[in-house]
């Protein structure tokens, strides 16, 4: 009996710092999201009425302050994303510092509203699971629930990020937690249910602002199809991360390094300005836009990779869920309009942007629930195409796995287990 209550007493606290973790989570990156899309969508209208050649100077603006910043502000500490996670619950010892958050926060906000081709989801995410450490270390709750409460910040930044709460629970348990047990559960669906009362009262916009028509089920082989490109699409982002990283890594002037990478970006841009920043707001008018060449659709799926690599490689900070999710849209588009010209069909241009912005995604983070449920929050009616998604999230990831043993993600973590074991 004594037992049991002390049972019910550790429950009681999980759930009541998982609140505390929660509202911190929520109002960072509420307000870092809508201050990072304000600003971005201000310097890039500045920039393209008037300016544009300053489209091949911002990024190294940018990414350059994030330099000086880690070098004077945060005493030379870098960030590695969702590896420190990672490396934290591994090791019981090894704990989120507290700068963790204004720097990965402050640095994904530089990037993006100078340009940088990634998002700040990985920033918000490593800021949100560092709140979780920081309560956990207070000892509010049971010494064996510091997963439980890096989970329910999480939890509550991707859900916020995206509107949906569920994508939220599903990414803390497929991704970062990496097992599953009942104090899981309680601590994310906690965030869950926080985060959801947050987004009906202050944020209940999708980032798409379309909706999903009528599919047919005689497209299932072309949705199919095209998954197995976002797979290779993800394969190929994954390398191209890997490659920059490798290649910036090696360069010892920093200048140089900063800069090299930071001006390709910038030409990128220039030439092609959908890929400005997370490119949210370049996917919406391109698929506002149906007299779109194919050549410009095929150059924005390769290039979106290429220059969130290089954004990476230079310094910037960032993650894969931005990239990801246009670049699969934009190539579900081109699939579609290719269809559409070439073979007299009647493709429906936006499901199959949102199946490609699925397959790539769930290949990217293998998190096959997690990518499905988000892009059914990508517009206000998606799960309409609940049954295409999910034949999507799950061809692409198997079909990546089988190329490609490792993610985005869990490279360097793989890496590091590696070299550990040598």
């Amino acid at each position: 009996m004594k037992r049991k209550k002390i049972t019910y007493q550790n429950y009681l606290k999980l759930i009541l710092t998982s609140i505390v973790v929660s509202l911190c989570s929520v109002l960072l990156v509420y307000a870092t999201k809508h201050l990072t899309e304000h600003i971005e969508h201000l310097i890039y209208q500045k920039a393209e009425s008037n300016l544009k050649f300053l489209y091949i100077f911002l990024p190294t603006i940018g990414i350059t302050s994030i330099y000086f910043l880690r070098k004077y502000l945060f005493k030379g500490k870098k960030n590695k994303g969702i590896t420190e996670i990672y490396k934290t619950l591994d090791h019981r010892k090894d704990h989120l510092p507290a700068f963790k958050i204004p720097s990965h926060l402050i640095n994904g906000f530089l990037t993006v509203i100078f340009g940088g081709s990634t998002g700040i989801e990985v920033s918000s995410v490593v800021a949100s699971a560092t709140a979780g450490n920081i309560v956990y270390k207070q000892k509010l709750s049971a010494q064996l629930f510091k997963r439980e409460l890096i989970c329910a910040g999480v939890t509550a930044a991707v859900a916020v990020l995206f509107t949906s709460p569920l994508a939220g629970f599903l990414f803390s348990i497929e991704v970062i937690s990496g097992k599953v047990r009942k104090s899981l559960i309680v601590s994310c669906a906690v965030a869950a249910l926080v985060s959801w009362i947050f987004i009906v009262k202050f944020d209940n916009i999708s980032i798409l602002p379309f909706s999903v028509q009528q599919w047919n089920w005689y497209a299932l082989p072309l949705f199919a199809a095209l998954s197995i490109m976002g797979g290779g699409v993800s394969v190929y982002f994954t390398l191209l991360v890997t490659r920059m990283k490798k290649i910036f890594g090696n360069i010892n002037n920093n200048f140089l390094r900063v800069n090299l990478g930071a001006i390709s970006v910038g030409v990128l841009i220039f030439l092609f300005p959908v890929l400005y920043g997370d490119s949210y707001h370049g996917l919406k008018e391109v698929i506002e836009s149906p007299t779109i060449p194919l050549f410009t659709l095929a150059c924005l799926f390769i290039l979106k990779p290429i220059a969130a690599s290089l954004t990476l490689g230079a310094g910037g900070d960032g993650g894969v869920f931005a990239p990801s999710i246009v670049a699969g849209a934009v190539l579900g588009l081109f699939f579609a309009q290719f269809c559409n010209v070439h073979f007299g069909m009647n493709l429906i241009p936006l499901n199959f942007a949102l199946v490609g912005a699925c397959a790539t995604l769930s290949a990217s983070i293998y998190a096959p629930f997690t990518a499905l449920i988000l892009t059914c929050n990508l517009v206000p009616n998606g799960y309409q195409l609940f049954f295409p998604l999910l034949i999507g999230c799950f061809s692409a990831k198997y079909f990546s796995k089988m190329i490609l043993p490792y993610n985005l993600y869990t490279y360097d973590f793989y890496l590091l287990n590696k070299q550990s074991v040598k």
